[in-house]
């Protein structure tokens, strides 16, 4: 059995921040009203990470003052399933572009279709 690599908070929030400047500049420059932060636990198994909000394509003229979306990225799963930093490195790079691919209204189907 493989063991599980140990990544510290301060360590996994500066590869969550690696893997955002990762994104194309016109697409961060898009990105509205969303924050991303790092979890250790999520709030069911099998997470790696979790968007929650109201997509760029679903926001209307209606869409003011409310609370930002959030991107979770969650420490502890991806850690477990990774044996080595550059196994966590490209697992954070992946849960990021996949989750922010949310906020962009793009579904799941669509994004492992593309790879993500």
């Amino acid at each position: 059995m493989a063991s599980v690599i140990e990544v510290s908070r301060q360590r996994f929030e500066e590869l969550v921040a690696e893997a955002l400047d990762t994104i194309p500049p016109d697409l961060t420059r898009a990105m509205s009203n969303v924050i991303v932060t790092v979890v250790d636990d999520p709030p069911e198994p099998d997470l790696l990470g979790l968007y929650t909000g109201v997509p760029l394509t679903e926001r209307g003229d209606w869409y003011s003052a409310v609370l930002p979306d959030r991107i979770e990225i969650y420490r502890n799963p991806i850690c477990e399933i990774c044996d080595t930093e550059e196994a966590v490195i490209e697992e954070v790079r992946i849960t990021v572009v996949h989750e922010v691919g949310h906020h962009f209204g793009i579904d799941d189907a669509r994004l492992h279709e593309l790879g993500w």
